[in-house]
């Protein structure tokens, strides 16, 4: 009896292995790293310009990202408000685009990950206006409402957006 293997090799399952290996090598993932902390960061800075509008409006007043630091245990060692948004920068950072980056496909707006991050941000906003809440009563509880979910949607904007134009790059593997 002959050899039975065929003598035609599989063009495509040579492709599949090298973008497997692509996908999953270091600089791959350090890449997608990159491209999530930039999302995050540019998440974050439009996210503190509606902290900014709502603290100049009374309603959020920057110097509560004490709490952070508060939790962290660092308060009278080191500047309180600094430490704390730094602290919620790199939140903002990291580990919430990893969380994006892992549940957009279940996410709303399938055709656009901005679209995706507005849906995102608004669920973040869940834990945040209950946790950053000092007490405000009235107009003033509905427009903190109102401004921190606004600051998270674009939040969620901002970091979509970054995703989008990575993705759309010939040489990214996002």
């Amino acid at each position: 009896m002959g050899d039975t293997t065929p003598s035609i090799e599989d063009p495509m399952a040579e492709e599949s292995v090298t973008d497997a290996e692509e996908f999953d090598s270091l600089a791959g993932i350090v890449a997608d790293g990159v491209v999530g902390a930039a999302g995050g960061l540019v998440g974050t800075a439009m996210m503190s310009v509606v902290f900014l509008i709502a603290q100049s409006l009374g309603v959020f007043s920057i110097s509560d990202f004490a709490i952070l630091t508060e939790l962290v245990g660092l308060s009278g060692y080191v500047p309180e408000v600094l430490v704390g948004f730094i602290i919620f920068l790199g939140g903002g950072m990291f580990p919430w685009p990893l969380l994006f980056a892992s549940l957009k496909a279940y996410l709303p707006g399938q055709s656009s990950d901005a679209v995706s991050g507005a849906f995102f941000g608004g669920a973040m906003w869940t834990g945040f206006v209950l946790a950053f809440y000092t007490g405000q009563s009235g107009i003033a509880l509905g427009l903190y409402a109102v401004l921190t979910l606004l600051a998270h949607v674009v939040y969620g904007v901002g970091l979509g957006m970054v995703f989008d134009y990575f993705a759309t790059r010939p040489d990214s593997i996002v």
